[in-house]
């Protein structure tokens, strides 16, 4: 019997491939690219329509990374913490007048517009002056950020692409509630963004990513692990371990390794070498060879005795 599927409203589409390569997949996983798909590539905004456990969010996610349907040109983006106030409903008629009446924001709106080298759409605007007037982020902390933004763009898709004024507004709610909002704070934060990438082009070949940018959900990854205080050497081997027992590269399980050792205090690949043995692996302890000579004769004795006594005979007869 012929099934009528109805497609109402907006159409998300996929290839003939990629829903063959689903059709492969646990059902979880087809749902949680679908979700990704509707989202465009956000995966918090996808976490949040799903309303999964972490664990069955967790295995969905990697069952689609080995099947290599989540890679550059997915936007997995961490979202804003939300708040209990939303911001007000900026018009037009305050967006212009607060170009009119405040020089900072009229001159921030002209050094944004040319380091995203487009001129700012009305709706681009009201985004903009959220993150001055409601975020109340100084100029210059915006400035950063959408200098940052637009890096980061570029190093995932290539010279001269830009973010949408979305994304930055985005980024912003992140750099308040990570308390950057003075231009220190921002300077600090990029130069420690700037020692995560180079560590990350010098790791991520090491422990599989090769030909595409990481994630941003890996790069949340290999932040925590640099975080907790793992050299690249320890991560490499948590990779290794990850391997044997998955038989491919599993993030979550990977990092369980690192917390684990973490949690024990371990961080250095001495450290995990001595002290992350399992009884088993660790053996017996073995006595003193003077200490086993002496219970092998009194075995010997006891043996001895025994006989004796089973047999009424002492150890001389012959």
């Amino acid at each position: 019997m012929a099934t009528v599927v109805a497609l109402a409203g907006e159409v998300v589409s996929m290839t003939g491939e990629t829903a063959d390569k689903l059709l492969g997949l646990p059902g979880d996983a087809a749902l949680l690219y679908i979700a990704l798909c509707r989202c465009g590539g956000d995966f918090n905004q996808a976490e949040r329509r799903l309303r999964w456990a972490k664990g069955r969010l967790e295995a969905a996610y990697e069952a689609l990374q080995t099947a290599g349907l989540i890679g550059a040109t997915a936007e997995v983006e961490t979202a804003p913490v939300l708040q209990d106030n939303a911001p007000p409903e900026y018009n037009t008629r305050d967006v212009v007048s607060a170009l009119e009446g405040d020089a900072a924001f009229a001159g921030l709106q002209r050094e944004v517009e040319r380091r995203l080298g487009s001129i700012l759409t009305p709706a681009d605007l009201k985004q903009l002056y959220t993150i001055y007037d409601y975020l109340a982020l100084p100029p210059e902390v915006i400035l950063m950020l959408t200098i940052w933004c637009v890096e980061e763009m570029e190093s995932k898709y290539g010279i001269g692409r830009r973010p949408r004024m979305s994304q930055v507004k985005k980024a912003a709610y992140r750099w308040r509630d990570m308390g950057i909002d003075t231009l220190g704070a921002a300077e600090e934060f990029l130069q420690r963004q700037k020692g995560l990438r180079t560590r990350e082009r010098e790791l991520l070949p090491r422990i599989g990513v090769r030909g595409r940018a990481p994630l941003d959900k890996e790069r949340d990854y290999l932040s925590t692990w640099i975080d907790w205080g793992f050299p690249d050497e320890a991560i490499i081997m948590a990779y290794e371990k990850t391997l044997l027992k998955k038989q491919t590269m599993s993030w979550p399980y990977m990092n369980s390794i690192l917390k684990s050792w973490h949690a024990k205090g371990l961080h250095t690949p001495g450290e995990i070498e001595a002290g992350d043995k399992s009884p088993e692996a660790k053996g017996p302890r073995t006595a003193p060879p003077a200490l086993r000579e002496s219970q092998r004769r009194r075995r010997i004795a006891e043996d001895l005795a025994r006989l004796k006594h089973t047999t009424g005979r002492s150890g001389e007869d012959g």
